[in-house]
């Protein structure tokens, strides 16, 4: 390439003999560099000068070129060094390229050079410290770059530099000290660099030429030295975005010709000084996010101050009158402070406000009706403080607001019609008050509002549909309010909504038609309200949604499976008339919360109704099923709930006599041989009402006995009424005929004992289970055997509820019992099969009949609840 570049540059100088020898040297140059934008396409080779060449200045007398402008030119490449043979150069610049690589030292042999920016570009390396030997220099910028290492102190020695700048690179170590020793200069602009930790060096108080002083984000500690008390010439003065400490020195005030302050962003501490009305020029002051207390100085408010940042602090007191008075005045930020009393009642009459931001300090009365007089006004920020009042009428006229935040006061009244429909507001927040009356339809008119939060109001009325027709909104909050009726059907034609927030309002009707129209929608909360209807099936292609809260509403049906097919991080629907089955991924225990208080849903998330697909679920549902078989058979004698009491079997045996024995069928057996099977040995089941035995009759028959428990009474008070009340429903009992009821066969009732005993369905149970009960033993006591199944089941599984005597071998008929049992048992008592029915499920279970049909009651199974389970008249 630079054999190619060379020969290239031979033939030039012999085909080009017409172009002088400056044209030559600018020809190198262009072959140099990339020029993918033609900015060099005027440098033609037969022409006899470059004086007319873009960029190129020429000296009227010599005609020799004296300044080379290709700035924001798009040229890539390294620096042309060729550029310093020009003799008569005195001026580069190069700003706002794409100049690579890093500069040599050769940047020296520009002898005459008094001007060279190098901004704006991709320079790398470290500063050539022989920039030092171009002793005609006045100007040095090589800011935005990415020179790294330290300043050369070599830079001392510049003779006649007035302006440098290296902010913005890379550069480390610390600030020389060095350049205080540059007697000539003007304008020192060091900052944005990554320096270690260091302090403002005193030396440069030595600056007596100094009109700008920018050291912002230069990691500087310790305080703001005195030896700058000597800058006299100063007018910028930024110090911002340090470390500095200590408190604002008072002879900052004596600066006159300062026109900027920037000291934001330090920690700095103390009151501001006094003797601000000596700084006629000043402009700017801004010494926001520090530790500074006190009060505002009247003098500091009397200035005419064109911007005033003093928020983040901890200033007190009121906010001078003065302040008003200031003709320029454009920017006054005081947030996050400690003040208090109203705002100068003139604020924004004589001044071009624009920029109004008060937030997070205890401000009081009312909004100034001036504050938009000069129709400039863009940023009214109010929020959380104690202002009152009404909104002034003269806003709704301001059509340069672009942010109104009036979050947390106290305002009262109705918004302004106008104010609604501000043509140019983006952000427009009035949380947290106590506004009332309607939002206006003249809302339309914001065309461009993106965010619109009215929570926490008194608004009331309908929403207006012309809501719908803002088609930049992002967020639309109105929460706590009285709004009625339904949510408005243009609502879903905002496809850039992405928050919807509507709760506690008193809306009705159903969710809008269409709502797939809410692309972006994030949050959606429209809890606490009077919504009815079905909760549509488009809600699951809702694919940005992650917040849904239905809940306190009176939506009804099914919930959508579709749900299944969102990334929700939160979901509630709790509170509504929901029902049927819960979609099996939110079958949960960590959404229990949000299916409570929907009565016809399918049962709690602990013991959910199975789901199809859902294998894992439907495993452990089948054998929740089979356990309550045993349950069913241990309570299918409780007809009844009695009290008894009694002390031993020997004492039950004698008390007990043929005459307080009834049957209620023909029995093939004598009623005392029951007795000799009730002990502890032959229990076989045990619950709320007593314990259940199993009998095995000298007729071959196998019955179970139950065993009522109850106290013996001290008193026969109501003992007579109890008594009647158990033979009437015994008799009732014995000659009743019901599929779901077992016939009662005899009974035994004594003051101490009563005895139950069902017809012989247990007979076939033991005929197909030659295996004892399926159930281990635990210690009841009086615990329900019912929730004991469930809870053991839910949470270790089938091994840790059947009996482990059992043989493993017959797993699959010990679960298809278990299965039976769950059915025999569900709450509902509509739920339950018939015996005959559970005698048929037997037969299958042991291999000895056909799959029976199911009863018109028996389309769904149902699970374990965890609600009391009842033993009182049929089947359980």
């Amino acid at each position: 390439m630079f054999f190619y570049r060379s020969v290239l540059f031979l033939s030039l100088l012999f085909t080009a003999r017409s172009l002088n020898q400056d044209g030559l040297f600018l020809q190198r140059v262009k072959l140099g560099l990339s020029d993918p934008a033609h900015s060099l396409s005027s440098w033609n080779e037969r022409d006899d000068t470059p004086c007319n060449w873009y960029g190129i200045t020429c000296d009227n007398s010599t005609h020799r070129v004296s300044s080379v402008d290709l700035s924001s030119s798009e040229l890539m490449g390294p620096f042309p060094n060729f550029l310093c043979r020009l003799p008569f150069l005195t001026s580069i610049n190069l700003m706002n390229n794409s100049i690579n690589s890093s500069l040599t030292d050769d940047i020296a042999t520009c002898k005459n050079l008094e001007s060279l920016d190098l901004s704006a570009n991709l320079l790398v390396g470290s500063i050539p410290a022989s920039l030092s030997e171009l002793s005609n220099l006045k100007l040095l910028n090589l800011a935005s770059n990415n020179f790294s290492g330290a300043i050369p102190a070599k830079f001392g020695q510049f003779q006649k530099l007035e302006w440098i700048s290296l902010a913005g690179n890379l550069l480390t170590g610390s600030i020389q000290s060095e350049l205080g020793n540059i007697s000539t200069l003007q304008h020192l602009l060091v900052g944005y660099n990554l320096y270690a930790p260091s302090r403002i060096p005193s030396q440069f108080g030595n600056l007596s030429n100094l009109v700008e002083l920018w050291l912002a984000n230069c990691n500087l500690v310790g305080p703001i030295p005195e030896s700058l008390s000597k800058l006299t010439r100063l007018s910028n003065l930024d110090f911002s975005l340090n470390r500095l400490t200590g408190s604002i020195p008072s002879w900052l005030t004596g600066l006159k010709n300062i026109e900027q302050i920037e000291l934001y962003q330090n920690f700095l501490s103390g009151e501001l000084p006094l003797g601000f009305s000596n700084l006629t020029m000043l402009r700017r002051f801004d010494a926001s996010t520090n530790h500074l207390t006190g009060t505002i100085p009247i003098q500091l408010a009397q200035l005419e101050l064109e911007s005033l940042n003093l928020f983040e602090n901890r200033l007190v007191g009121t906010l001078p009158e003065g302040i008003a008075k200031s003709p320029n005045l454009y920017e006054l930020k005081l947030f996050n402070n400690e003040l208090t009393g109203e705002l100068p009642s003139q604020l924004g009459l004589n001044s071009p406000l624009k920029w109004l931001d008060v937030s997070y300090n205890g401000f009081s009365g009312n909004i100034p009706g001036s504050l938009c007089a000069k129709g400039e006004l863009e940023d009214l920020i109010l929020i959380y403080n104690s202002f009152s009042g009404e909104i002034p009428e003269s806003l709704g006229k301001c059509d340069s607001l672009g942010r109104v935040r009036l979050r947390n006061n106290r305002f009262t009244g109705i918004v302004p019609e106008q104010f609604w429909g501000l043509p140019q507001v983006y952000l427009f927040e009035l949380e947290e008050n106590s506004f009332s009356g309607k939002v206006s339809s003249r809302i339309a008119s914001a065309y461009i509002l993106s965010v619109l939060k009215i929570s926490k109001n008194q608004f009331s009325g309908s929403l207006p549909m012309e809501i719908g027709y803002l088609g930049k909104l992002i967020e639309f909050s109105a929460s706590d309010n009285m709004f009625t009726g339904p949510i408005p059907g243009s609502l879903v034609n905002l496809s850039t909504l992405s928050m919807l927030v509507l709760e506690d309002n008193e809306l009705s009707g159903g969710l809008p038609h269409g709502i797939q129209g809410w692309k972006s929608l994030n949050e959606l909360n429209l809890a606490n309200n009077k919504l009815s209807g079905q909760i549509p099936d488009e809600i699951g292609s809702l694919q940005a949604l992650n917040y849904l809260d239905l809940s306190g509403n009176y939506f009804s049906g099914k919930i959508p499976t579709q749900l299944e097919d969102l990334n929700l991080n939160q979901l509630n629907l709790s509170n509504n008339m929901l029902s049927g089955a819960i979609p099996p991924f939110y079958a949960k225990e960590m959404y229990r919360s949000s299916f409570m208080g929907n009565p016809g849903l399918c049962g709690d998330l602990k013991d959910l109704c199975p789901q199809e697909g859902d294998s894992r679920k439907q495993s452990y549902l089948w054998i929740l099923r089979s356990t309550f078989i045993l349950a069913a058979m241990v309570f299918v004698v409780g007809v009844v709930w009695f009290y008894f009491k009694y002390q031993n079997f020997k004492k039950e045996k004698e008390v007990i006599t043929i005459s307080k024995w009834r049957s209620f069928h023909k029995i093939g057996f004598s009623e005392f041989e029951i007795l000799d099977f009730l002990k502890e040995d032959n229990v076989i089941g045990s619950g709320a009402s007593g314990k259940v035995y199993k009998a095995v009759l000298s007729n071959g028959e196998t019955v179970a006995v139950k065993k009522l428990s109850g106290e013996s009474r001290k008193d026969n008070t109501n003992h007579s009424s109890e008594k009647d009340e158990f033979e009437a429903e015994v008799e009732t009992l014995g000659r009743i005929r019901h599929k779901n009821i077992v016939r009662l066969w005899c009974c035994c009732n004594t003051a101490d004992c009563k005895l139950l005993a069902p017809a012989a369905i247990l007979h076939q149970v033991f005929h197909l289970c030659p295996y004892e009960l399926l159930i281990r033993n635990p210690e009841f006591g009086e615990k329900d055997l019912v929730k004991w199944v469930c809870a053991t089941l839910d949470q270790n599984g089938m091994d840790h509820v059947v009996d482990p005597k059992l043989d493993s071998r017959y797993r699959d008929e010990i679960s298809k019992i278990l299965e039976i049992g769950l059915r025999c048992t569900t709450a509902f008592p509509i739920g339950r099969p018939s015996m005959r029915l559970v005698v048929k499920m037997l037969q299958e279970a042991g291999g000895m009949g056909h799959k029976p049909e199911a009863d018109k009651n028996d389309e769904k199974p149902s699970p374990c609840y965890n609600e009391e389970v009842s033993d009182q008249g049929s089947l359980v």
